[in-house]
């Protein structure tokens, strides 16, 4: 039999099962059902090597993973492999500073559609814009990997395990993906709810005084506004082109594991704006 580096005899043909370990709900087919989850798998699909991925399934699948810990800009986890030690896992990514975080609250507290689905617990498909237009992105598009097993491929699969057990986590509380980059729920929300609504501060050429009516009987069918100033004006609100696929619970359709509410926006956006 195989000997560790302390010596010790394990068995190389299979890991040691693990009592009470993290199980993802997802026990074949695609792991992740809400679109934030879907969209940090999708990453890691696209960005890491598939046969290392479905070794990490399998693990995650199994119960291999122990635990697993989010906080800003960093993951850690214990996975249990053949070994008697679990091997430790730590997956990086950037955290945003404090003014980094102020701009995109102040960002979000402008937008009311947002702001109401954060505070109701929900993540709005356009944050991801939103983000992105700070220059802060919101899912990474690489990851600072480490294990300590002696595996020297990237991701092994135990990161891999944890990987998948985080995007499963990700489906029950999507603020852990707004964590991960410096800001956790309850701090989020405060600061949300701190935030004044902006005020209507637009100039109304229509909008009059009211008087009382024996001050105006001379004059009362005398226009307030000069005539020359009653043109056409732009709407003072207007609604998104894709309102209604923000308003309505999403059809639970993917196209290659993309919620085909994210496939419709652009085709609403675009027929909001028709080419000349």
């Amino acid at each position: 039999m195989p000997v560790d580096p302390d010596g010790r005899w394990f068995d190389s043909t299979g890991p040691i099962r693990v009592d009470g370990g993290l199980t993802v709900r997802a026990q074949r087919g695609k792991i992740g059902e809400q679109w934030w989850s879907r969209r940090f798998v999708d990453i890691l699909e696209r960005t890491c090597a598939p046969g290392r991925l479905a070794r990490g399934r399998a693990y995650a699948r199994k119960g291999q993973v122990i635990d697993f810990e989010i906080s800003s800009g960093s993951v850690t986890g214990r996975v249990q492999g053949s070994r008697p030690d679990p091997y430790q896992v730590t997956i990086t990514i950037p955290a945003y500073d404090e003014a980094q975080w102020t701009t995109a609250l102040a960002a979000l507290g402008a937008q009311a559609l947002y702001r109401a689905a954060l505070l109701a617990g929900d993540m709005p498909h356009e944050i991801v814009t939103l983000f992105d237009e700070l220059d802060m992105p919101l899912f990474p598009s690489t990851l600072d990997m480490r294990c300590t097993c002696p595996d020297w491929g990237i991701p092994c699969k135990h990161v891999s395990a944890i990987l998948y057990v985080l995007a499963e986590a990700f489906d029950d509380d999507p603020f852990l993906v707004l964590a991960w980059r410096g800001r956790i729920r309850d701090d989020l929300l405060t600061a949300l709810r701190g935030i004044p609504e902006a005020p209507d501060t637009a100039d109304d050429p229509l909008a009059i005084d009211e008087v009382a009516l024996d001050t105006r009987l001379t004059d009362f069918y005398t226009p307030a506004t000069p005539l020359s100033r009653l043109r056409d004006r732009p709407p003072r609100l207007t609604a998104p082109p894709e309102l209604l696929l923000r308003v309505l619970d999403p059809p639970p359709v993917r196209v290659r594991h993309i919620p085909l509410a994210d496939i419709l926006r652009p085709a609403y956006r675009d027929l909001a704006n028709p080419p000349a």
